[in-house]
């Protein structure tokens, strides 16, 4: 049984890198900028590996090319509206 007030549910969602180049420098910055509008707790999973998605140096670590499936996991106040702005961005292939 959970003691009130703890969750045990976040919001997860996986998605596809659809931009020819991938997490570089300017999509990651554009990601952190983002993810940074919210409050909750923001991670990338990728290959069972995670990574901290306001981190721009944790994002680049990711080394994520075109193609690439990862799940963008939130938990916190905000986290629906935070895994849905990044799965936006993310899908608009940031502006490439």
């Amino acid at each position: 049984m959970l003691e009130k007030g703890v969750r045990a549910i976040m919001k997860q969602l996986e998605v596809v890198l659809k931009n020819k180049t991938g997490l570089h420098a300017r999509p990651a910055s554009q990601f952190v900028q983002e993810a940074s509008k919210y409050k909750s707790d923001i991670k990338l999973i990728r290959e069972k590996n995670e990574y901290n998605a306001k981190s721009i140096v944790s994002i680049l670590s990711m080394g994520a090319g075109k193609g690439i499936r990862f799940i963008i996991q939130a938990e916190g106040e905000d986290e629906a509206e935070a895994v849905e702005a990044l799965k936006i961005l993310v899908e608009s292939g940031f502006g490439e």
